[in-house]
């Protein structure tokens, strides 16, 4: 009886582990799927990168939270290629933020017809859909995917004239003297800055925000003149941005803003600090306290500047203006060997006045009139928009003469990753490290182990 007392207990002992095994089994089981569930429908993840590469700009995601619909994004490459991949890797940050935000991938070579009604060009280009509105990028990183959805949230866009036709600086034109970057800044923050041939469209069209004019090289008709004139007195604002030499018909232009040209251009003993090998080079570093100037810092480089004195024709009001540094004058003679200034011959000791503001309030109505003339085109030059602070202040320019109306707060340009430099000691370091110290440290844990198992006997 006691022997088959024994074998009754040792097969319930034995049935006992076999229910604790397949309950354990159900349980990791049960755990695995659940986890899985809940991850699918609450995903979640920690970006501990020290640059945060993988997270969305603060930038950014105050653009999403302008969003009231579902945002669609139609990428035209094959998903499993690496290019498709790494697009997915930059669309994955948007969709932790966007969780309805729908994605498809489409081969552009299987679907042409797709391609072309997408205007698509390269492989690899994205097309954002949002409320009836679309945008087909060519280039992919977060300020240009960012500023593209906020421009999908705009109903109206400003129109900015560029008046082109007599060799005038290029809003479209890629060398280096023409404003191709600027123009592209602009779209991003939501402009559609196009060129105007005057000689071919004699009015500007009353929907312009403000028209931009650089100093031709051809001298402008008559016809041209007046519709600038016809412009300015119903209301229109002016972006001016001249260079020495003729003004090449523009003249009645100037009188009616009552302007008054210094001669020769600004040097400015500033520039040599700030890396500048040429003197002729206007330094704005100290800022006034005024709209205008509101959030720079930056000082802005303008090479080859006119100055300007700080007064406008009657009806007009100066309401404010940059100027250069104490350091600087307007040098009337040759830019050789070593330069001094003459006042004799009429220069002028700084601070000079080489950005002006002006305003009007117009007849039977609360719109203000804003105009600026800079004494430099080429600071918003594709060659010299990204130099020092030059590309803040002509933001801030067109900021001002939208009536100081927000732009957009884009992410920050895509920077180059930074490189990991090693000194020699922290490289011995790790070579020791995965060499000797790792190996040995799983060699010593081996013999405990095999010490430890070999003495329980």
């Amino acid at each position: 009886m006691k022997q088959l007392t024994q074998q009754i207990w040792s097969r319930l002992q034995r049935l006992e582990w076999a229910l604790a095994d397949l309950t354990f089994a159900l349980l990791l089981l049960t755990l695995t799927i659940g986890s899985g569930w809940l991850v699918a429908r609450h995903d979640h993840y920690w970006d501990w990168t020290q640059s945060a590469v993988n997270s969305l700009t603060t930038q950014s995601l105050a653009i999403l939270e302008r969003l009231d619909g579902p945002l669609r994004v139609t990428v035209f490459s094959p998903e499993e290629t690496p290019l498709g991949k790494a697009i997915d890797r930059l669309l994955s940050r948007y969709r932790q933020a966007l969780p309805d935000m729908r994605i498809s991938y489409l081969d552009p070579q299987l679907f042409p017809e797709r391609a072309r009604d997408a205007e698509i060009t390269l492989v690899g280009q994205i097309l954002l859909e949002y409320q009836g509105r679309r945008e087909t990028l060519k280039e992919l990183n977060e300020r240009s995917i960012s500023g593209a959805i906020a421009r999908l949230t705009e109903t109206r866009s400003p129109w900015v004239a560029v008046i082109e036709g007599h060799g005038e600086r290029s809003i479209q034109g890629g060398s280096g003297t023409d404003l191709g970057r600027l123009g592209q800044e602009l779209r991003e923050q939501g402009f559609l800055a196009r060129p105007l041939d005057l000689a071919t469209i004699p009015e500007i069209p009353h929907n312009t925000r403000l028209v931009v004019l650089s100093d031709p090289t051809i001298a402008l008709f008559p016809g041209e003149i007046e519709s600038l004139m016809r412009y300015l007195d119903r209301g229109g604002n002016l972006l001016w941005l001249m260079d020495p030499g003729p003004l090449n018909g523009l003249q009645p232009l100037a009188s009616q803003l009552g302007l008054s040209i210094l001669p020769g251009v600004v040097v400015d003993a500033d520039a040599s600090m700030m890396g500048v090998e040429t003197p002729a080079v206007a330094v704005i570093a100290d800022y006034p306290s005024d709209s205008l100037a509101e959030g720079l810092s930056t000082p802005a480089l303008l090479p080859g500047c006119l100055a300007f004195e700080a007064k406008a024709a009657p009806g007009w009001t100066l309401s404010t203006f940059l100027s250069t540094g104490s350091q600087s004058w307007n040098e009337t003679g040759q830019l050789e060997g070593k330069i001094i200034r003459d006042e004799v011959v009429g220069e002028q000791a700084g601070p000079l006045a080489v950005v002006l503001g002006l305003t009007r309030n117009l007849p039977g109505s609360d719109q203000q009139q804003r105009v600026l003339v800079v004494g430099d085109g080429d600071f918003l030059s594709n060659a010299q928009i990204g130099s020092h602070g030059n590309r803040a202040l002509g933001m801030r320019l067109f900021q001002w003469l939208s009536g100081d109306e927000p732009l957009l707060e884009l992410p920050p340009p895509p920077k180059a990753a930074e490189a990991l430099e090693l000194t020699s000691a922290e490289r011995m370091l790790i070579g020791v490290g995965s060499l000797i110290l790792l190996p040995g440290l799983f060699v010593a844990a081996g013999f405990s182990i095999r010490w430890y198992r070999w003495r329980g006997r």
